[in-house]
């Protein structure tokens, strides 16, 4: 891939930052307020009745720094996977095109090659460094350094592998968050537990309301990050996918198009 500017890093950052943002003014703005007005009014009606069955809050479950940490990962893995996944559809629409605009029943020989070069280095500079246009420009120059048709269906297929293996490597950052939610959710239930021990004192005494909010900060935060990670999960498994189709689709594309038709 050409080297330049790294559009990809200030995307990821920018959109860290972007996800960090809107889910922490959220949080100032409506989740914490709603969550503390309710236990407040839960509270005050403990006191006038004894009797009186708690009820939950969506607010109150996910009100904690974890949970809000999970908010903000997910947020920001959705805006990679859209990069990602664009990137990839923009990739897999130039399967439909002609790029070599030849007679389909025209056969090719060394002599063509460099003119079938030059319509591929003709095309705009972000299209070429497509995994298409590379790979079969790799296969016209190796058809016309060595005219040998089995070296250029290597050359374009160790191409194509090489893409798909770096595409997947890309992937690295995604799973990384994926794995990332369950553990910040359970930095949550340790962070619960420990408070909840650190009261039992309390609890000894009578007083058991500081051990189940407590508690309720472990189970909450594991259950909103197991949760978050579920649905990211069947994200990234349907963007897993699309590379592995783009290079398969690929190399079909240029044995077609192209080295079907090449004259030994």
């Amino acid at each position: 891939m050409r080297k330049g500017f790294p559009v990809e890093l200030v995307y990821q950052v920018f959109t860290l930052l972007i996800a960090f943002i809107l889910v922490h003014a959220l949080y100032v703005t409506l989740i914490r307020p709603q969550a503390n007005a309710f236990l407040e009014q839960e509270a005050v009606n403990m006191q006038a009745n004894p009797e009186y069955v708690q009820q939950r809050s969506f607010y109150v479950v996910i009100k904690d720094y974890e949970q809000e940490s999970c908010f903000v990962l997910m947020l920001w893995a959705f805006a990679i996977l859209g990069f990602k996944g664009k990137a990839t559809y923009s990739q897999q629409k130039l399967l439909d095109q002609d790029l070599l605009r030849l007679p389909e029943d025209l056969p090719i020989g060394p002599e063509d090659t460099r003119d079938l070069a030059n319509r591929l280095k003709s095309l705009p500079a972000y299209v070429q460094n497509y995994l298409l246009p590379r790979s079969l420009l790799t296969a016209i120059e190796r058809f016309a350094a060595t005219g040998n048709v089995q070296n250029v269906s290597t050359a374009a297929r160790d191409i194509c592998e090489s893409e798909g293996e770096r595409m997947e490597s890309e992937l690295s950052i995604i799973r990384y968050i994926a794995w990332a939610i369950p553990s910040v959710g359970f930095i949550g239930t340790v962070r619960g537990i420990g408070d909840a021990l650190g009261q039992a004192h309390r609890a000894v005494e009578g007083d058991i309301s500081g051990v189940t909010s407590s508690l309720g900060v472990a189970f909450n935060s594991t259950f909103i990050a197991l949760v978050i990670s579920i649905v990211l999960m069947f994200f990234i498994h349907q963007l897993q996918w699309m590379p592995e189709r783009l290079v398969f689709d690929s190399e079909r594309y240029i044995d077609h198009w192209f080295i079907r038709r090449l004259k030994n």
